[in-house]
């Protein structure tokens, strides 16, 4: 474990971090681009699956870096940045949809097929990205100070594994149930968990390094001790 100050309760608003910002961007960018390539389906060997699974968890990976240098309450803010940036780039292609398309542009049926999530899938959406993101965040968090900073690949893997399990499967049924016959939604549920947890455990040695490097060069390694959970606190 690395002797870096503690730093209390909510100190990164007060503190300059050079590199907290970019990693917001970024995961930020990954919500937006996922749900927009979400429509693509793929063929990963044999399973057939959304191709936002090869972003999406990059946003977890993220989440864990920010939870584990600065603490629970920056990825608490960064959360819900992510999720008004995403509504207002629903608001936004809504927008756009409703615009009329000039007579010369014949492309207004795929964009509206790319761009025009029906409300349903877009409600299943947020509500588990809110749910799996606070979930990851707040079992790292804990599992930190409860390992005093140990084990960082244990508790990445863990909170991965039960985030982007309750996030999978809230998603795939509030979106497809009574849609897909429930062996199917099972199926597609397990099958989309493995392989974002699968990410996550071969991404692992990527995330010591990022982690490692954040620590040392922002001097810090932040540990949850009296933090607030509330997820709606700001």
């Amino acid at each position: 474990m690395l002797n870096y100050h503690r730093l209390p309760v909510n100190s990164f608003k007060r503190m300059h971090s050079k590199y907290l910002p970019l990693l917001g961007s970024l995961f930020i960018t990954t919500l937006i681009v996922s749900n927009i390539i979400a429509v693509k389906v793929g063929m990963f060997g044999t399973l057939a699956l959304p191709v936002a699974v090869i972003v999406f968890p990059l946003a977890y990976i993220l989440s864990d870096v920010v939870t584990e240098v600065y603490g629970y309450a920056a990825m608490r803010r960064l959360i819900w940045t992510g999720f008004m940036c995403n509504a207002v780039a629903v608001l936004l292609f809504a927008i756009a949809l409703r615009i009329p398309p000039a007579p010369f542009f014949d492309g207004d049926s795929a964009f509206a097929r790319i761009l025009g999530a029906t409300p349903r899938i877009l409600g299943a959406s947020f509500v588990a990205y809110l749910v799996g993101s606070f979930t990851n965040s707040f079992i790292l968090a804990k599992l930190k100070v409860k390992t005093q900073g140990r084990f960082l690949w244990l508790r990445t893997i863990t909170s991965t594994l039960i985030g982007e399990g309750i996030d999978s499967a809230l998603f795939l049924t509030l979106a497809f149930a009574g849609i897909f016959p429930r062996a199917d939604l099972l199926s597609l549920i397990l099958a989309q968990w493995l392989f974002k947890s699968a990410f996550e455990v071969l991404a692992t040695p990527f995330t010591y390094a990022l982690v490692g490097f954040l620590k040392r060069s922002e001097r810090i390694d932040h540990f949850d001790t009296g933090t607030n959970f509330n997820p709606i606190k700001f």
